[in-house]
Formats: structure tokens, sequence, C-alpha cells
């Protein structure tokens, strides 16, 4: 199993870094095939606050096949984050894997390029829940029925409303591509 970890400019390392360690637990430790390969616009990816990141493959290197899930963390507008994530090849890489039911995580604000994509109209999702709700707005705009609860998950797509959220999501998304079982187990042993 492999899932393809996108990282947009501007991204949150609490929302990355849940993913990264969640399936490296499950990998490492429990010997789970969940293999994980970052992806981005271009090699070097800064994170919110400035962090670089090195990702292994380039946006236009993807064949969607040889993937089983899309995980996005979510970012901050005053660092660019909308720009990448609103990018017409970034919305049909999400339409691509949303057509093969392929598994979609996402963290926090990381639901509105799924909004924005189309795969969310007339599901059930959700996004960052405070500022005045102003996000979950957006995302109803995309057709969205709005759930304001930490996870929500609708058959392939796990969506959730802020950076607490992001070991959740991974937790979610590791049952999907193994089991309950196999799941807490990771959960267990990581103190969770």
């Amino acid at each position: 199993m492999k899932t393809l970890l996108f990282l947009a400019k501007g991204f949150e390392t609490m929302e990355f870094s849940g993913f990264v360690d969640v399936l490296g637990w499950a990998r490492h430790d429990f010997g789970h095939d969940v293999q994980v390969e970052t992806c981005g616009f271009q090699k070097e990816v800064i994170s919110t606050f400035h962090i670089p990141v090195i990702v292994d493959k380039l946006i236009n290197e993807i064949n969607v096949d040889d993937y089983d899930a899309l995980a996005i963390p979510g970012g901050f507008e005053e660092f660019g984050f909308y720009e990448e994530v609103y990018d017409e090849r970034f919305l049909e890489l999400i339409r691509a894997f949303d057509s093969k039911k392929k598994f979609i995580a996402t963290v926090c604000v990381a639901a509105l390029p799924l909004g924005k994509s189309g795969v969310l109209k007339g599901r059930n999702a959700t996004t960052y829940h405070l500022g005045g709700g102003r996000r979950q707005k957006q995302l109803a705009e995309f057709g969205v029925n709005v759930i304001n609860e930490p996870i929500v998950i609708d058959k392939n797509i796990i969506t959730s409303y802020c950076p607490e959220t992001a070991a959740g999501v991974a937790f979610s998304l590791l049952e999907l591509l193994t089991s309950k079982e196999s799941m807490e187990i990771v959960k267990h042993a990581m103190g969770f």
C-alpha cells in the first residue's frame, strides 16, 4: 500500500507529521506495507513557519495508479497555501484519486481544494471551524454538506476541522488501509 503525501507551499508541519509518524510506526514497528511518498510542485517545499522539506516526487511525475491513498495536510493562506492547492493540476489529481475510489485524507483547510475540485459536492465533510466558521462557510459554497465535527468520513474521503485532529485523521487512514484491529495496536503503541 502506498500513500501520496502532497505538500503545498505553506503546509502545516504538525498536520504533515501525523501521516509520516502513524504510517511510519505501522510500517517499521508492526510490518504493515504502508509506504509514504511525498510530492509537491517543487522539490523543496517551504512550510508554514519556514521549515523546508525535500519531496520525493514532483506533481507531474505522479501516476495515480501507483497509489492507494492521497493525504493532504492543511496550511496557511499567509504562506501561499491556496496558490498551490487551488492550482488546476492539483485539483485534477484530486479528481483522479476520487474517480478511482482511492482514499483521500485531509486535515483542516485541506478539505477546501477537495471542495473546489467538485469531489465533495453533495457529500459530508468538514474543515477549520474556528474564526467565526469562515472556512466552513467557504466549503459549503462548493455544495458540501458541512458537518461541524472533528473528523468526518464520507465513503473514501476523510476530512477534519483543525490541526489537533492530525493524528486522528492518520489513524483513520491507517484503519482504511489495514484494519481496525491493526490501527488500534499502532494507536496504543504510540500512547494514544
